[in-house]
């Protein structure tokens, strides 16, 4: 590869990057006015690449420390976003808290209980989070149970975090796990189900 090329490439990739954050800039202006129609609490320094999708519930309670960044365009985050992110809240009573300085890549967030993020935590492409089993009509759907996930918790692309589970301070969660018990603070956790792998 000639030099003239990476050259090229790297002028183009540059653009490409500098594009996304004029129009994060974009994204952020529309996507708070929505929050605000909608009772919602944006703290400051809050960056959407992208448009997100918010729904609350009435009387419910959603949340969002300073300095988070909400990744649902597809390039983004050239790991591969294949959905836009997801906040909502599906009961009056629900609750969604974000701490501060937390990163969203196409990440799924629903609420009918409670749901809380510490600060600094990465969630990688295509999380779920949830404290429900969802259909609540159905007889075999047990009770919704909060999630909490402390600070500087990472979770892998794609890992599933299900109801009545606390993910402990500093852990991290590989790729593809779905974390449906408990997981202490300062560990490796990984698999279906997640389980740990081995201390930080």
């Amino acid at each position: 590869m000639s030099k003239l090329t990476i050259f090229i490439e790297l002028k183009i990739n540059k653009l490409h990057f500098k594009w996304l954050k004029i129009l994060s800039v974009y994204y952020s202006f529309l996507s708070a006015i929505i929050c605000k129609i909608k009772g919602i609490v944006l703290e400051k320094n809050i960056s959407f690449y992208g448009f997100s999708f918010f729904y609350k519930s009435a009387h419910s309670i959603i949340n969002i420390g300073s300095n988070c960044t909400f990744r649902s365009k597809t390039t983004s985050n050239l790991i591969g976003i294949n959905r836009p992110c997801m906040i909502s809240t599906l009961t009056p009573e629900a609750k969604i808290i974000i701490g501060k300085n937390c990163g969203f890549s196409g990440t799924v967030i629903g609420a009918f209980k409670l749901i809380q993020i510490g600060n600094n935590v990465r969630c990688g492409a295509n999380n779920l989070i949830t404290d429900s089993d969802w259909h609540l009509n159905d007889s075999r759907s047990g009770l919704s149970m909060p999630v909490i996930i402390e600070d500087n918790v990472w979770l892998g692309e794609g890992v599933k975090v299900l109801k009545g589970v606390k993910i402990g301070e500093n852990s991290v969660i590989g790729a593809g796990s779905i974390v449906t018990k408990t997981i202490p603070a300062n560990v490796i956790a990984a698999g279906n189900p997640c389980r740990v792998i081995r201390n930080l």
